[in-house]
């Protein structure tokens, strides 16, 4: 006897099409007590801006120091943590709990570093590598974009 599935493989296809198709990077789609989940990998790849430089005869000009250039090494270095997407980061697991992690934490690859909201969905982030926390870039319920950097892991 053949066993019957209650997952119409059609529409997990066409859930991947859309994916494929648009800029989303996930779906999920629920009729009953099913739930169909579809998402894909992200890669980040940031690209900022350099400052233009500044001429030499403005007053004061040698005292200007760019922020551009800083942001884009900052972007460049292997141990910054991107957003993966575009929502809202929190810092902690709810608004009276102590942050997850702070300046100066050791950190083990795949632990929980922080949560982005989007869509009503708390998505976990998680360290890539161990190490130090040698910056955290957010605020707690600050919005952040996809490839923005989060924080940084020496």
């Amino acid at each position: 006897m053949a066993k019957i599935s209650p997952i119409d493989p059609e529409l997990v296809r066409e859930l991947a099409k859309l994916i494929s198709e648009t800029d989303l990077t996930e779906i999920e789609v629920a009729k009953g007590d099913l739930r169909i989940r579809v998402a894909r990998a992200v890669t980040a790849n940031v690209v900022l801006p350099q400052a233009a430089p500044v001429a030499a005869t403005l007053p004061g000009a040698a005292a200007i120091a760019p922020a551009a250039p800083a942001a884009a090494a900052l972007a460049d270095n292997p141990g910054t943590v991107l957003s993966p997407m575009v929502g809202t980061a929190y810092r902690r697991p709810s608004p009276d709990a102590k942050p997850f992690i702070e300046v100066g934490s050791k950190v083990q690859a795949g632990d929980k570093l922080l949560l982005v909201e989007a869509m009503k969905t708390f998505n976990d982030i998680v360290a890539p590598r161990s190490g130090t926390v040698t910056a955290v870039l957010v605020e707690d319920g600050q919005p952040v974009e996809y490839g923005e950097p989060l924080l940084v892991i020496e």
